[in-house]
């Protein structure tokens, strides 16, 4: 199980960034146009599920994964600290504002400022995750490529 969930996780990692990038993009575009129609709403949604269901799906492994281990001195191990506490912190974090970002843009007025809402907020979120993601170039962690 837990092989499959982590597999799972790191496949939806990509959807999740790509759906966030789409939702920035088409936020520059729309908000050029002038229009807030279905699809922005849908784009903006779709990214805000997909991060949602990689939350999930993250709480999960953190309870059953190996690489979080709370014995004696795991602060003082850099991979034990990062999938204990930094990386489910600074995502939980990063899903908060994307989550309250998507709020802002659906409950404001004028069309350009939901553009600038979600451009705002999704990018923060994004660098947030982009930040927390256990890239293979950190050594620290072992350089594992989940």
């Amino acid at each position: 199980m837990y092989i499959g969930l982590l597999h799972t996780h790191s496949v939806l990692r990509w959807i999740a960034l790509i759906l966030l990038v789409v939702a920035l993009i088409n936020a520059l575009i729309s908000k050029g146009k002038g229009t807030y129609l279905k699809k922005d709403k849908m784009i903006n949604l779709f990214a805000m599920v997909m991060l949602h269901t990689q939350l999930l799906i993250g709480f999960v492994l953190y309870f059953i994964s190996p690489k979080v281990s709370f014995s004696e001195g795991w602060m003082k191990n850099p991979s034990f600290r990062f999938h204990g506490m930094e990386h489910i912190l600074v995502m939980l974090i990063a899903i908060v504002l994307v989550t309250i970002g998507r709020k802002k843009a659906e409950n404001a007025s004028v069309v350009s400022q939901k553009h600038t809402k979600i451009m705002v907020w999704y990018t923060i979120g994004l660098v947030l995750i982009i930040a927390s993601i256990p890239w293979p170039f950190r050594q620290a962690l072992g350089g594992a490529w989940y």
